[in-house]
């Protein structure tokens, strides 16, 4: 930058800060409420201000390098410092333009990496602006940028690798721009032969078009560089999952736990975020930005407040979207007051066991399949425990028969699958006809015997129809015999939500999506299974960022789910 480009902005900008400190001086009470709001206004807006700066200070850098020295300053410089110092202090302040603007990205996002790099880089283009022509002014506009930057460190907190920073378009386009702008500048700054008869390894003291040209050659390279590890870089490591003594502890608030769905926690592919008296735990998966929490946190309603927060800088910090999946309503009104987006993923339907009979002119139906089952020769029985373990060889090969029938594969996150260790652990309804099993159903049992949750439902080809509902009634019954208040037949996905012509953007998709969507998955036959058992339905919600990362968002659920993008597509 030049003496005739900042001549007055100096003067301005002393003026300006003089001002503002009479004012603060001279008015306390301002300065009480300027303290009060900037301890809410300061960590929304200094991340991005400082990125701002910070793009403007690789902005200044590359264009300083683009345009020609001051001849007398030049040579000034000349008689202290050789001339590969200069040569090199203008290669590299124009590198370090480049990587500043590559940064400031970093700033946006809040990174602790990228707030160390940016105080390098900065400090480095004071010094190579020095260097390469005692452009004093512009090490005094960088001075300034450092200075705002160094105590700034609270509000870079995200431990996510810098590499990994996600470019988005508007970035791309801005660096582009600027780096084009660079050269163009350099190109009209230097109409010499030196420009014309490409002497770019032309090394003397007025030769500032082929020293011009290097540093153009060598940020371009970098940006490539950049640009191809992004490319090219391996998968991400796998996460850490939970060890012994993690699950351990947490089948001890499991136990205690009113939702049988708790014990999805204890299948071990799921991280696991204790409180610090490790009596209570959330449970979540990361697929690409978003870590989805399974549900409310599990353990003591009091301990919820704190782990939700917990969670939420937890993911924060690393640079990802904090997202609560299948969540009640007990604690809605927190996530609302987080800041939240809520929508109604669908209802959950829960059999009240006190009341349940075959009895009575509404369960006419599944009275009359129940019988027509008993009546070609079946039966059933619940086995737990060692007794279990001497059917897994058939309950193996009937897993896989219904998986083929099916054509789908096993899921995962939210549902359990079928693992030898995970069979043995829960109750499970064997369906024989004919002295042959031919269908299984295992139960999650909840603390204080609140609940069962049926989760694995499978059956042979050739077993009668109706024979899943045989056997969710037989673990009923099993379950009311034991003093169970409730059996839950898990979530019909978009059912109940409202069709008004008021709706919300996302209730108008959920409701075409149930209505047309029969042809890729079975909504309406789903809900209609489960009515058979005349069910209480309870709504279950997703919390999350809103606007447009919720579809994102969706689809990185449903990878979890699906164990992959793949399974999402092929089921």
């Amino acid at each position: 930058m030049r003496p005739n480009q900042v001549h007055y902005l100096l003067p301005t900008l002393a003026i300006t800060a003089v001002a503002l400190l009479v004012f603060v001086l001279r008015e306390q009470k301002p300065l009480h409420r300027l303290a009060r709001m900037s301890g809410r206004l300061l960590p929304a807006i200094m991340p991005r201000l400082l990125a701002a700066t910070t793009f403007l200070a690789g902005t200044i850098l590359l264009f300083s390098g683009a345009t020609p020295a001051v001849g007398q300053r030049l040579g000034w410089l000349h008689n202290f410092l050789p001339l590969p110092v200069i040569e090199v202090s203008h290669f590299f302040g124009s590198l370090a333009g480049a990587g500043l603007l590559v940064l400031s990205r970093g700033l946006q996002r809040r990174l602790d990496a990228a707030y160390h790099v940016s105080i390098i880089l900065l400090g480095a283009g004071i010094i190579f602006s020095l260097l390469k022509a005692f452009d004093y002014e512009e090490a005094a506009i960088l001075s300034v940028m450092l200075i705002a930057l160094i105590p700034s460190h609270r509000f870079f907190y995200r431990k996510a690798r810098l590499l990994e920073e996600r470019f988005t378009p508007r970035w791309i386009v801005a660096i582009a721009l600027v780096v084009a702008g660079s050269v163009v500048l350099g190109l009209l700054s230097y109409r010499e032969p030196g420009m014309a008869g490409g002497r770019i390894w032309d090394f003397s003291l007025h030769a500032q078009a082929p020293r011009f040209m290097r540093a153009t050659v060598g940020v371009l390279v970098l940006l490539v560089v950049v640009a191809g590890e992004r490319l090219f870089r391996p998968a991400r490591p796998a996460v850490v999952l939970p060890s012994p003594d993690d699950l351990a502890a947490a089948a001890a608030s499991v136990a205690q736990s009113p939702e049988a769905g708790a014990h999805l926690a204890l299948l071990g592919d799921k991280l696991l975020l204790f409180d610090d008296a490790r009596t209570a735990f959330v449970m979540y998966g990361i697929a690409g930005r978003s870590w989805v929490s399974l549900g409310d946190p599990v353990g003591p309603r009091d301990a919820v407040p704190g782990l939700v927060k917990r969670f939420i800088e937890e993911s924060d910090r690393h640079g990802a979207w904090p997202v609560f999946y299948r969540i009640g309503r007990d604690h809605l009104s927190l996530y609302l007051d987080l800041g939240f987006s809520v929508v109604k993923l669908g209802e959950e339907a829960r059999v009240s066991l006190e009341t349940f009979s075959l009895d009575g002119p509404e369960r006419r139906n599944l009275r009359r399949v129940h019988r027509k089952i008993e009546q070609e020769g079946c039966a059933a029985e619940v086995v737990e425990g060692d007794a279990l373990r001497a059917h897994l060889g058939t309950l193996r090969a009937i897993s896989d028969a219904w998986l083929e029938a099916k054509k789908t594969r096993e899921k995962r996150f939210s549902l359990g699958w079928f693992e030898e260790r995970y069979v043995l652990r829960y109750p499970t309804a064997l369906v024989r006809c004919g002295g042959t099993v031919v269908a299984f159903a295992n139960a999650w049992p909840s603390g204080a015997q609140e609940e069962l949750e049926v989760d694995l439902m499978r059956f042979l080809p050739t077993a009668p129809p109706g024979i899943m509902r045989y056997a969710l009634v037989e673990l009923m019954l099993w379950g009311k015999a034991r003093g169970y208040r409730w059996f839950n037949l898990g979530m019909a996905p978009l059912s109940g939500i409202p069709s008004s012509a008021l709706r919300t953007l996302w209730n108008q998709i959920g409701s075409v999506v149930y209505g047309r969507g029969e042809r890729f998955y079975n909504f309406q036959g789903i809900r209609d299974f489960k009515d058979w058992f005349r069910p209480v339905w309870e709504p279950r919600y997703l919390a999350s960022p809103g606007g447009a990362m919720r579809p994102v968002i969706l689809a990185n659920v449903a990878s979890l789910i699906a164990g992959g993008l793949e399974g999402v597509v092929r089921r």
